[in-house]
Parts: C-alpha cells; structure tokens; sequence
C-alpha cells in the first residue's frame, strides 16, 4: 500500500499542503508518516512512526519551508516496521542527494542491492524504496536521464515521488500496478497516489502519471518524459475492492460506484433467503448496499466501527490484528433473531470473518450467511500489499466449503472473477489480478522474506 504525495508552489506553504494531502491517504498506511522539503539548495525531512497527525504539529511543520515538498505514509511489505525504514527516506549518493517516497514492492531488490553495496553504496535501511533513491543517486547523468535509467533496472511496482536539485519528480512502473495521479491547483503542480487527496486540498484532477512516465516540476513548469514502452497495463484491481478510499477514481472509474457494482453482481451470483444485510465497516458497506439494492433485502448497520482502532489487515503482526478485532467491532440489537447476509470485501486469513461471525450469533443471529464481494484469494502479492505466504491464506488450499467451516457461517460464497471484472468497468487486459488467479504479469521470485533485509536480533 503506502500513500505518497507531492507539490512545487513558491507562494504557497508546502508542507501544510502536504501534511493534508497525507491526511487525506493515512488510510494506505498506518506505521509511519514523513514529509520532507526543498529550498532549491537544501533538502530537510522529518519522519517518525506512528499517524500523521502524531508525527506532526503546527512547529515542526512551521520548521519545514520551502518550495517543493513530498510526503509519505507507510505500511511495510518490505522491510520491517521501524524508523529507519520510514519514509520519504534521503540518500546522499555520488551525483546528488535524494529525498524519496516509494508505493509498491520490487521483485528484483536482491540482485540490485548485491550490485550497490558492491559498489561501495551504503544502504541504510531494509526496504526495497532506498535501492531506487541509491540508483539514481549514483548516476551522474542529468536527473530525469538519471531517473529513466533507474527504472530501466526496477522489476515490479513503484509509484514514486522525490525531491532532487530543487526539482519534484514523479515516476511510475511500465505496467502501472499503483495509482499516481496528476493535479492543479491554481497554477502549481501536484502529485498524489490517490486523487482524494487532490480533493482535500483544493486541486484539480488533470490526469493519471503514465505508466513507465517520468514527470518533473521545476522553476519553468512540468516536463514529462515516456522513460518506458507500456505493455499490458496491470493496475492492482484490490484497489478497486478495499485498498482505495471510496471517494476516489481509479483509472477514470469511482471506487464507490465499482463496489456498490460488486455487491449487486453478489446478489444475482450467490442468492440468500434472509431478513437484514449488513456491511462490514467501511469497506465493505457499499457492496452491502449494493447487494441490498439487488437483492430487496433490506439494509441496515448493525455492526457499529470503533474508528479509533488501525485497519486490522494492515496491523503488522498476527497478534496485534486479532486484538485489533475484537476492539473494532460491535454488533447491535437489530441482529437478535435475524437472518443476516454479511458483506465483505474479502477474506484474507480469515481472522476477521471468523470473529465476526461468531460476535453475531452470540448477539442472537439466527444464521450468517457470508458474501464476498471478490473471489477467494489464493496467491500472494509480490506488488505491496501483504498477502502473505499461501498457506497462510484461508482459501488458498480450501474449498468453498471448507472455508464457510472455518469461519463457522450459515453459508459462504464469493463474488466470480467475471463478475468483479464487470463491475470495475475496466478491460480484463487493463488490471492484475494475481492474487484471484495466480496469473502473475511480471517473473516473481518463489517466496519473499518481509524482514530478509533487516539486521539480525542482537
């Protein structure tokens, strides 16, 4: 996951813009939050862990001026949860220092970080995000010549912003698996992963960053380079289903609108005789009113969300999630003697369903019968998200039923690949959908470490 945001403006205050920005994206990830400046002559950055509004306050943003500012909020797929590896980190390379924000996972950080740090390049953390600040760091060429031939070495997803010379950049991976998107306010540029956060400050959408684009803003205005050829472009269609926040667009699509799609196909796919749909808050509430809506059941909530408590998917550890759940989570009286159809969006390791559906029928449910609104995940992601190992995915050496045993539910059925395609009204040749059909777009490695990189426990 991870969010990244980006703005050049000589009149306006950029790192309050870009505190807000992250706000706006503190729901791609939750462990770390940084924003770093430039004056043109002086990069400065300030990370810390935690959420942004615990990072920052009004001095230390006060402490940041300048005219270029990018910003990052952090959940780990690579490397473990740490100050060292939060972001944007800075390197001070050969050719230039460079400040960087990274969103995506690379599949060929090994053989890149053997060739830096033999080399005689100092890598300082245990994140594949440095590897790309260290490769164009080196490079003496001009930076977006320095830029483009970096990315000619990266295998995977990034979607990036940094600082540089006084110049914001911006870059994205040939196949384009993370969102970054283009905006306007007034007359200054701006760069975010999601254009939610163009909404909050006030910017205008102008376009999605290309695939295998390089875009720079410096003193003269936004340049823009096509550094790689596109191929099949392999957006993560997750981010359709819980990554993205619903009021956002993706590839010219609302995410609300795709999920509520999602929820109605549910309803014709996988029928259910029952009295009260409800949604899991909040991801899964549209595709609970969408099923709703085809289904004529009615819709209420009956799980009230303890908004204070981290998404449980994201927390970093086994523990921690199933605290997270029961913390999170609380059904109301509504559900007593009912017959519920409980909307997700997905069932990863099956926590969370499992739980949940046992907090219902203790709350008087007469049955549960569980919807899924994306097909089973049965593959990990090698992209940045934490789908973890296979066999620590529920459905990915089950069957249907098998599942609907271990999650204790009345019934169990999950939206088809078809069906989800649908009602992202995106191509099939336009989105990767690894995870639901182990049909990867890049090579991937045969089973990736999260920690492979950290130093070994004292």
């Amino acid at each position: 996951m991870c969010g990244v945001f980006g703005i050049r403006s000589v009149e306006r205050d950029v790192s309050r813009l870009a505190y807000f920005g992250l706000f706006a994206l503190q729901h791609r990830g939750q462990e770390s939050a940084g924003i770093a400046v430039s004056d043109g002559e002086r990069l400065t950055a300030l990370r810390d862990m935690g959420l942004v509004a615990q990072v920052f306050n009004e001095q230390q943003l006060q402490a940041l001026p300048g005219e270029a500012a990018i910003g990052h909020t952090r959940y780990s797929t690579t490397g473990a949860n740490r100050w060292a590896n939060a972001q944007p980190l800075v390197h001070h390379g050969r050719a230039r220092t460079v400040a960087l924000g990274h969103n995506g996972n690379l599949v060929n950080v090994e053989e890149l970080r053997e060739e830096l740090i033999a080399d005689g390049v100092r890598i300082g953390s245990g994140s594949d995000s440095e590897i790309i600040a260290a490769l164009i760091a080196r490079d003496p060429a001009p930076l977006p010549d320095a830029i483009a031939s970096a990315m000619r070495r990266l295998e995977g997803a990034y979607s990036v912003t940094a600082l540089s010379e006084g110049t914001l950049v911006a870059f994205r991976d040939p196949l384009g698996f993370r969102p970054l998107t283009l905006g306007r306010i007034g007359e200054d540029w701006v760069i975010a992963s999601e254009t939610c956060a163009l909404d909050l400050i006030g910017a205008d959408v102008v376009r999605d960053v290309r695939p295998g684009e390089v875009v720079w803003v410096d003193a003269d205005d936004l340049h823009a380079a096509q550094a790689l050829p596109t191929g099949k472009n392999a957006l993560c269609i997750f981010e359709h289903i819980y990554l993205a926040r619903p009021d956002s667009q993706l590839g010219g699509v609302e995410v609300h609108g795709a999920r509520v799609r999602m929820g109605e196909a549910l309803a014709r796919e996988a029928p259910a005789e029952a009295d009260l749909v409800i949604g899991v808050p909040d991801s899964g509430t549209p595709a609970a009113i969408g099923f709703s809506k085809a289904s004529g059941i009615p819709f209420n909530e009956a799980l009230v969300k303890n908004r204070y408590v981290a998404r449980t998917f994201i927390q970093p550890d086994q523990a921690m999630r199933e605290l997270g759940i029961r913390m999170k989570f609380n059904p109301l009286d509504e559900v007593e003697g009912k017959r519920i159809v409980v909307v997700d969006d997905t069932i990863v390791r099956a926590n969370t369903t499992r739980q949940l559906v046992a907090i219902l029928l203790d709350a008087g449910a007469a049955e549960v019968h569980v919807r899924i609104s994306s097909p089973p995940v049965v593959s990990p992601c090698f992209y940045g998200i934490d789908f973890p190992d296979e066999d620590e995915l529920a459905a990915a050496h089950r069957s249907v039923e098998e599942v609907r045993e271990l999650i204790g539910a009345t019934s169990l059925h999950y939206l088809s690949v078809d069906g989800m395609q649908e009602a992202t009204r995106l191509p099939e040749d336009a989105v990767c959908r690894a995870c639901f059909t182990r049909d990867y777009p890049t090579r991937v490695p045969a089973k990736v470490e999260k920690l492979r990189f950290e130093p070994a426990p004292a």
